[in-house]
């Protein structure tokens, strides 16, 4: 008996199902990392502060299937608004599976654990802070580094 290749290396992220594209996101929480914009350059910076709606444990959304009416701007991946994410962490497996590199070991497709991505460290877990906390005019001090790997 021949083993099914994978959906996620057989189809191109447009030809996707809605199921299998929601089961592409590893549960890292980096896209709801709270970002400042350098209006000069348009450099993007993250902070280490998340949405209100974060559960920080799980990272996962509180609201989820109301989220876009709770959080304007908030970050809605498809297929075609994929493009306009440019700062997507390189670990992400939209961007990972659009530059045309394979899932990492960790990523809970491949595991089939779910708490992989946190026991790989690639997770906002334990790193992050809720955006409640903090003023907004003191997110500046809150600019991080790590979030691209």
């Amino acid at each position: 008996m021949i083993a099914q290749v994978p959906f996620w290396q057989r189809k191109r992220l447009h030809e996707m199902t809605p199921t299998e594209w929601e089961s592409l996101c590893d549960g890292c929480g980096k896209c709801c990392l709270n970002k400042l914009e350098d209006e000069d350059t348009g450099e993007v910076y993250h902070t280490d502060l998340v949405c209100q709606y974060m559960d920080t444990d799980t990272c996962g959304c509180t609201v989820y299937s109301e989220r876009l009416k709770k959080v304007p701007g908030c970050t809605l991946i498809t297929p075609q608004t994929l493009p306009d994410y440019h700062w997507l962490p390189y670990t992400c497996a939209y961007r990972t599976l659009a530059d045309g590199r394979p899932l990492a070991d960790w990523h809970p497709l491949r595991s089939g654990d779910p708490q992989s991505v946190h026991d790989a460290g690639v997770s906002v877990r334990g790193k992050v802070v809720s955006e409640a906390a903090v003023a907004e005019q003191d997110w500046e001090e809150h600019i991080i580094h790590w979030v691209m790997t």
